[in-house]
Parts: structure tokens; sequence; C-alpha cells
């Protein structure tokens, strides 16, 4: 599904992504762990273009997008939940939810509703007066509203409280399953990482440390990159 090879990036000229080579496989979750400033956030905008790469290559469902705009890699069914969420304030639930659907479409699925309810109960209010659980939800249905076969989540558990944490656990658990999509999860919360991840790889200073099974991931050793 998506293949990284040798991928470098510099800021000025400091190097903060090193020789970073790993794949996604199609229909599963790869959880990518590491404390703040070891470079995932900038690895996920380079992967979606945000950010120029200096080298390497991006292989994405047999296209290579390593020098693609943003927009093209969403056409090719990329998905992306950034790092705050970015949901429109000023627009309620629903217009933020139209915002990702294709433009002839005026009509919220009724799966979206079913996967989030909370959404359905607050679709007329505005986006910024929900709680911060409730617009990660938001802003991860209208990610999904754009029928991704990858879908990239930048530290979803990030200010959550713990039941919003479960709803959202309960959703990555359910995509997963179903094998429809796969899905690429950074996060710094290993219980999270740890019931959800088919693979993980582990990032200090801008290099993968440790990578392996899912099922296989031992705590201490893992913890040992999270810990400040």
């Amino acid at each position: 599904m998506l293949s990284v090879e040798k991928l470098n990036h510099y800021y000025g000229s400091s190097l903060t992504l090193n020789d970073l080579s790993f794949e996604v496989p199609d229909g599963s979750c790869t959880a990518v762990l590491g404390r703040n400033g070891v470079g995932k956030s900038t690895l996920l905008k380079c992967l979606m273009g945000v950010l120029r790469i200096r080298s390497g290559a991006i292989m994405f469902d047999g296209h290579d997008i390593t020098s693609a705009a943003p927009y093209v890699r969403a056409r090719h069914g990329i998905g992306y939940v950034p790092q705050g969420r970015e949901i429109f304030a000023r627009l309620t639930v629903e217009e933020n939810l139209l915002t990702g659907l294709a433009a002839p479409a005026r009509a919220i699925p009724p799966e979206t509703y079913e996967m989030f309810p909370v959404l359905q109960e607050m679709r007329r209010r505005r986006g910024g007066d929900l709680s911060g659980g409730q617009q990660q939800q938001l802003a991860i249905a209208r990610a999904l509203l754009t029928k991704p076969k990858l879908l990239i989540l930048d530290e979803p558990t990030e200010g959550i409280q713990p039941s919003i944490i479960k709803d959202i656990e309960r959703v990555i658990r359910s995509l997963t399953e179903r094998k429809e999509m796969s899905i690429l999860l950074v996060e710094q919360y290993f219980d999270f990482a740890k019931v959800l991840a088919d693979q993980y790889i582990v990032m200090s200073r801008g290099e993968i440390v440790l990578s392996g099974d899912g099922k296989s991931m031992d705590e201490n050793e893992v913890r040992r990159y999270l810990s400040v």
C-alpha cells in the first residue's frame, strides 16, 4: 500500500528525518511511536506533500507520489487528520462533514453518524463550540468521508478524555477489521497504540530505532523512547 524508501528531510541545514524506510501493508494499522520532537509529525507532512523531502522515494498504491502535490495524494486515496484537528470552527458539524464529500453530495451517509453518534446530536452546533474530543471525532469522520485507502492520524488521543479515546479506539479497530483501508497512526500513548497496531516503528532523533509486529511490541523497550 504505502512504501517509504530512504526518506530524508532537512530544516535548513538540520537533518530531521534520516534515511527512513518502512511499509504500511494493505488493510492494516501501523503505529509510529516516539516522544515529542523526534520527527513524527514532520514525517506525516512529508508523506502528504506539505513538506518537501531532500531525497528518498514514496510509493502509494502503485504510484510514485514522491513529488506529487498534496491534492494529488488526496486524490490517490490518502486521508489525513493532522495534529490539532484543523476543523472549521465557524462552520457547523454538518457543514464540516460536507467539506469531506464530493461536490454534488448534499447528505451525510447514515454510517457516519452511526460511527460517531455524538456528531448527529450536535450536527447544528458550530465546530468551535465542541470539546476537544468531539472535534477529534469530527476531524476523523470528515477524513473518512473522502473514502481513503490510507488514513493518516497524527496523535488522535492528544488532550482527549479517556471515554472518547475508547470511542476512537473502537472506530479504528472497526476500520482495520474490515480490511477496507490501511491506517498510519502516530502516537505517544503506548496502551492505545499497542491494542491497535498490526506493526509498529519507534522513532528517535529522526531515525527508526525499533520496529516489528504489533503483537510482539515490548512495553519496557518501547517506553524507553517515549519517556522524557
